[in-house]
């Protein structure tokens, strides 16, 4: 028996209703996730379903962390605080070493440093620790010459941003998220639970690949010293499944920047529509220049971590390209490994935010968002 739907959608969103409720009823038992859009800084679609789901229940993201990350960055970029086309060693001398003082924090936040991990590889407390991340990977030679192609910092690129805006500010990029992002908008999305917060995260479930998954997964060539194996950190003894990464108190206590952080779908798509629509009544929290550069595409092509076609904005996906090309140009956000998805659609005044609770085949943006993001859309479009 599927489980229920519930929640709300406005008048003419009822097919994201029904989009959600058909896939729902493709999926296991104890299925558990959430959708929310707005347009124009209006809530279209608030659902969820799942025995243990509610509207406020938060989930491990994973890189969608990212897009709060970078949204600090934009905001201290349109404040002239960073400069994008500054070295990061002038802002951080130790990152010097190694080659990389000719590295500008453009090239860091669009994926092109080449500084994705460590040849040994991090320990799994260094890996809750965005300061010990970014503190081992100063030393570090980049994997290819920086600037001349680009590769997933998957664990790395929230870390050495970080590193940045500490140095630039005196304040950690989470704290800056919390003051000036999360808080003033009350969003259920957090680089840092607080634990009088824990009841309310669900623990991420692993993925149960059927058996033709399986083969398909195995079928995927891996090796120890792969660019992947390395900016994965599964190059190490031990490395840990990675669904059980937020499932770490100290992960989610400290949200590392890169994968740590927790969120309902509100949240998500909440954090995007502040920051092109704005919400509550407050304005945009950030300016038209800045969402065009944002959402500018800098890295596209074949990633040299993955080895497949990705599009890079500045610390953002570009998710237009490939993902959902009905969407607007300039469109821009961050899926998590398990299959959470949030962007915004700024041309459309559109925000979005999925969230589920086991880990999706095969990774990455779960292949459901196609569906659900193209109802919201065309029901966007139709309004």
């Amino acid at each position: 028996m599927a489980p229920e739907i519930h929640g709300t959608v406005a008048d003419g969103f009822e097919v994201v209703r029904e989009e959600f409720a058909a896939f729902v009823a493709t999926e296991r038992p104890d299925y558990e996730g959430q959708v929310c859009a707005y347009v124009h800084g209006r809530r279209v679609v608030d659902l969820w379903a799942g025995p243990g789901a509610g509207a406020d229940s938060l989930y491990g993201v994973f890189s969608s962390s990212k897009g709060a990350a970078h949204l600090v960055v934009a905001l201290l970029v349109q404040d002239g605080v960073l400069d994008l086309d500054r070295e990061v060693a002038s802002y951080w001398p130790e990152f010097a070493a190694e080659g990389k003082a000719g590295i500008t924090l453009r090239e860091l936040i669009a994926h092109r440093a080449g500084v994705v991990g460590l040849d040994a590889g991090f320990t799994a407390d260094e890996l809750a620790d965005d300061r010990a991340i970014a503190e081992r990977l100063a030393g570090q030679r980049p994997f290819w010459r920086p600037g001349t192609a680009f590769g997933y910092h998957a664990l790395s690129v929230a870390a050495l941003t970080g590193e940045v805006v500490r140095r630039a500010t005196g304040r950690t990029l989470q704290e800056i998220y919390e003051q000036r992002v999360r808080a003033p908008h009350d969003l259920g999305f957090f680089l840092g639970l607080p634990e009088e917060l824990e009841s309310r995260y669900r623990p991420v479930q692993p993925m149960e690949p059927t058996p033709e998954q399986r083969a398909a997964l195995d079928a995927v060539p891996t090796g120890p010293h792969t660019l992947a194996s390395i900016a994965y950190n599964t190059h190490v003894p031990m490395p840990g499944e990675p669904a059980d990464y937020p499932n770490s108190r100290a992960v989610r206590a400290n949200g590392p920047a890169s994968a740590g952080g927790v969120a309902s779908a509100r949240g998500l798509a909440g954090m995007y529509a502040a920051a092109v629509s704005g919400l509550g009544g407050r304005p945009p929290l950030l300016k038209p220049d800045t969402v065009a550069e944002v959402g500018q595409i800098h890295s596209t092509g074949r990633d040299l971590v993955s080895g497949t076609y990705k599009s890079f904005g500045l610390g953002f996906q570009a998710v237009a390209d490939p993902w959902y090309p009905f969407l607007g140009a300039g469109s821009f956000g961050h899926a998590g490994a398990s299959g959470s998805q949030a962007f915004a659609d700024p041309r459309g005044g559109l925000a979005y935010g999925y969230t589920r609770r086991r880990y999706a085949f095969p990774g990455g943006a779960a292949v459901e968002n196609d569906r659900l993001v193209r109802a919201v859309h065309t029901a966007a479009r139709a309004g």
